[in-house]
């Protein structure tokens, strides 16, 4: 039997993800224009991140603004590539095996969650196709029923437009981050029970929604669930 991970505090970055953030702060600001708010809702313990999936930029953009470390997941094959393999373990991430992906992650999240970390997922399952949120997976439930952690439910609008599908440039377009608001550990322990699921999947779909569409209102000045807007995009 392999010896339980040693994990690190879950409040404190260590010296190379400070230095990521810094040089990727700069990135931000000055090439993609991020803008974040809401961090002040978030907790002091352990809490499920939930976000909307537009890009492959997305942890970092979610992440790189706070104090402390959000631990997302990974293919345990990109840990073994020079380089990213040192800077995904360096940044807290989560290496899953893909013969045993799904209890892997949810073991994994747990024990980090208990240990005080955020825990980073996007419920979608994958990126999205037309930058809108798509259908929400129930597979966070198992997490949230172990744990009973706060979720805090995140928007990221533009990233879809910075860095589409199957590119590797990302363009100089702005982004907007909304840390909306949380659904707290009493909800979630209330939700979580047997029988409830349905009721708890609509109510994080609505938390996402509100926060991606308060996101790209800012970023716009458009909600992109109106009756106009989408037949704009039609």
């Amino acid at each position: 039997m392999s010896e339980p991970e040693r994990l690190p505090d879950p409040k404190h970055r260590n010296r190379v993800w400070r230095f990521i953030q810094f040089l990727f702060q700069i990135f931000c600001t000055l090439w993609i224009r991020v803008r974040v708010k809401g961090m002040d809702r978030l907790p002091e313990g352990g809490a499920l991140v939930l976000a909307n999936h537009q890009s492959f930029l997305d942890p970092l953009l979610i992440g790189v603004w706070l104090h402390r470390p959000v631990s997302f997941l990974a293919r345990e094959s990109l840990f073994r590539i020079p380089v990213i393999g040192w800077i995904l373990k360096s940044t807290y991430v989560m290496s899953i095996r893909r013969e045993s992906a799904g209890t892997e992650s949810l073991r994994k999240s747990i024990t980090r969650l208990e240990h005080g970390f955020y825990v980073g997922l996007f419920p979608e399952g994958t990126r999205t196709k037309d930058g809108l949120l798509g259908d929400i997976k129930p597979g966070f439930i198992a997490v949230a029923r172990r744990t009973q952690a706060p979720i805090i439910p995140v928007g990221v609008a533009g990233a879809y437009n910075a860095m589409p599908r199957r590119s590797f440039f990302i363009w100089p377009i702005k982004i907007r981050i909304v840390f909306g608001e949380p659904i707290s550990a009493e909800t979630v322990a209330e939700l979580s029970q047997k029988g409830r699921e349905t009721e708890f999947v609509k109510l994080v779909r609505d938390r996402l929604v509100d926060s991606h569409r308060q996101a790209e209102e800012w970023r716009t000045g458009k909600d992109p669930y109106s009756l106009e807007s989408l037949s704009e995009e039609d």
